[in-house]
């Protein structure tokens, strides 16, 4: 049994179980069906064994589409991939822009301080004008448009437009480094580029001029027909290029015509998104406009609970997968908040009073920028009441079990208020994860469930189900998350998320403990090096960040854990410290995870998005040579770990005494 589950006892409890959507959905499917579900866990058997459960979904969350399913599936050219609701027509755009009134959909927001708020009818016009100007400019269904934008309401207009068309949409944030932008844009070969022209982030101003003007160049080989630059978001003048066009010229042709959603198939795509690329080229991964639309509107409005009255904050740049999550909370109602900038800019007490001042009620957010709040010291309950706030959404990394609880007690108080903090995952896809319930309580160390129509399992190497143990395992999906991915060549036609998770088989709570292809393996031991994390937030005064990776070089007979430690501004790493450390790591795991060695690193490497980079580190410390690619946001950071290569030139004072 894994350690962590001796803590698993509730923290968090729906206040009224039976108001709560998924409840809701419960008792529909049973009077519709003369079925007799009575809890969450009999629904989810019914939402993975009939594929019935994907049209009572529909009929729930209120799809709207000139044509609704008929038949749920029919098996495409690759049989691992079926074709969903092959007979319904609906449009993305359509579903997101439904309400046309004086209802404020959007908030923008950022450094600047100002505030902006955008109505329903607003927004219609603005997609309205821009589709007309799409339209009239030559993009046609099936065309993509791509863009290289901040998280303004712009790129939202840019985005909705395109979807209106049929259109198929890719987005980048806009400090990824020319070659990262040309790697993933030169694959899917775009008619239309949108691009930032002058931005801010953490109070800098950046001219992109150079950076784009170079990108165009190289587009045009690749069929790009129009380039069309943004206003400055530092003053708000208009920036010419050559061979591109203003955004003011652009939408000067409309004429007027009214906004027309274009009637597609479920499956047609809407976004191209892209794998990190820190280890190899980056991969294009298409997303299906009603798989987007219906899995967005699941997780916010029968898993995480979000209704139309609720005010939803994803904070994301526009190229992390979870911008298309932000945009599910268009399409449940919700107003969403736009944020443009850094969140410590020009500190995060300034950031947590925006959040709490626009009555936030669900934030998604990552474990990095929880611990940065955690070691300043900052009490969010000291500098605003946070009136609205009741579910606080994390993902991006591992959220480890002290963290998690630091986070329930600074924004709920002492069991002050019934507040709902949720591990959350992979959210935005069709068929994928597994989010949280408010209809289950909530636990200190574990997520509470698989989210509905997610088969996920946990495989051992070889490929067997191994959940009912309480072994850490290799996290797969069957049934409606099937996919062409496999393990080795083992698991043919079974979606392999690429995490290492355990069941706890009393509660069915699920942990995540770390990326599998990270996965240490000491002396045959697998563990994953979230757990490692999680005994390290116990020194958080001191340690500002960490990174811990398996080294196996060709000489090496086995493999064995680095622990590298970037320590806070006045302290160092000492042989006190390391003692203390591997103490408790001894203590709350077992001798066999005591890292063999224990190094202070000036810097730890990240990906744009905020996601440590395990993988290229372990990689280096192994013999490899790699290039950064641009997806890295300090790729200098790459260049302080070549040294551990050799460990006998590196000063043996951290090797563990096992």
């Amino acid at each position: 049994m894994n350690p962590h589950f001796e803590n698993s006892d509730p923290i968090w409890r729906p206040a009224n179980p039976s108001w709560t959507a998924v409840e809701r959905l419960r008792r529909l499917i049973n009077s519709k069906h003369g079925l007799q579900l009575k809890d969450y866990h009999d629904l989810h058997r019914y939402s993975v064994e009939s594929y019935t459960f994907w049209l009572d979904l529909w009929e729930f969350l209120g799809i709207v589409s000139s044509v609704p399913p008929t038949k749920i599936f029919v098996q495409g050219s690759m049989p691992e991939v079926p074709i969903w609701f092959p007979d319904a027509r609906l449009n993305y755009a359509e579903n997101l822009l439904v309400r046309r009134d004086d209802g404020i959909c959007c908030t923008a927001g950022g450094e600047s301080g100002v505030v902006h708020h955008y109505s329903y009818r607003q927004l219609n016009e603005m997609v309205r004008k821009m589709a007309r100007a799409m339209r009239l400019h030559g993009l046609q269904k099936g065309d993509r448009v791509a863009a290289i934008v901040n998280n303004t309401i712009t790129a939202v207009v840019v985005c909705l437009a395109t979807a209106s068309i049929g259109g198929i949409y890719s987005s980048t944030a806009t400090d990824m480094g020319t070659q990262g932008i040309l790697d993933r844009y030169r694959q899917i070969q775009p008619k239309f580029v949108f691009t930032e022209t002058e931005v801010q982030y953490a109070g800098k101003v950046i001219d992109l001029v150079p950076k784009i003007s170079e990108v165009f160049r190289d587009l045009r080989k690749y069929g790009l027909q129009h380039a069309i630059t943004l206003p400055s978001l530092v003053s708000g003048k208009e920036i010419s290029i050559p061979e591109s066009s203003l955004l003011s010229k652009f939408l000067a042709v409309d004429d007027g015509h009214a906004l027309i959603f274009e009637q597609l198939p479920f499956s047609h795509p809407l976004f191209i998104l892209y794998s990190s690329g820190t280890s190899g080229p980056p991969k294009c991964i298409v997303h299906s406009a009603g798989g987007v639309l219906l899995q967005g509107r699941k997780e916010l409005r029968i898993n995480i609970g979000m209704d139309p009255d609720d005010t939803f904050f994803q904070y994301t740049t526009t190229g992390w997968m979870m911008w298309t999550f932000m945009m599910a909370g268009l399409a449940n109602g919700a107003r969403t908040i736009i944020y443009d900038g850094s969140p410590f800019y020009p500190d995060a007490r300034t950031y947590l009073k925006f959040i709490s001042d626009q009555r936030v009620s669900g934030l998604g957010t990552s474990p990095r920028f929880l611990a940065e709040v955690q070691g300043q010291g900052i009490n969010p309950l000291e500098l605003a009441p946070f009136e609205a706030f009741k579910t606080l959404m994390v993902t991006g990394a591992v959220l480890t079990s002290p963290l998690f609880k630091w986070a329930q007690r600074a924004f709920g108080g002492a069991g002050s208020r019934n507040f709902n903090l949720r591990r959350n995952g992979r959210v935005y896809r069709f068929c994928d994860w597994m989010p949280e319930s408010s209809g289950i309580s909530g636990r200190l160390v574990e997520i509470q469930h698989k989210s509905l129509g997610m088969k996920i399992e946990v495989f051992d190497p070889e490929g067997k189900n191994i959940e009912h143990t309480g072994v850490a395992g290799e996290m797969v999906g069957g049934l409606t998350s099937r996919r062409f991915l496999h393990i080795g060549d083992l698991l043919v036609g079974i979606w392999r998320q690429g995490d290492f998770i355990v069941v706890n088989p009393k509660t069915k709570g699920i942990m995540v403990l770390g990326r599998s292809d990270g996965v240490l393996n000491p002396s045959g031991v697998r563990f994953g090096s979230g757990e490692i994390y999680t005994v390290l937030e116990q020194f958080t005064k001191v340690i500002d960040d960490s990174l811990c990776v398996g080294q196996r070089r060709p000489q090496d007979k086995d493999e064995r854990v680095l622990l590298f430690l970037k320590m806070r501004t006045g302290h160092k790493l000492d042989d006190r410290l390391i003692g203390e450390i591997k103490g408790a790591i001894r203590k709350a795991l077992s001798a066999r995870h005591v890292p063999s060695f224990i190094f202070e690193t000036e810097d730890i490497p990240y990906t744009v998005n905020g996601k440590r980079i395990e993988i290229a580190v372990k990689q280096i410390v192994s013999g490899s040579n790699l290039k950064p690619s641009g997806t890295v946001a300090n790729p200098e950071s790459l260049q302080l770990y070549y040294k551990y290569r050799d460990l006998e030139s590196v000063a043996p004072a951290a090797k563990s005494k096992l």
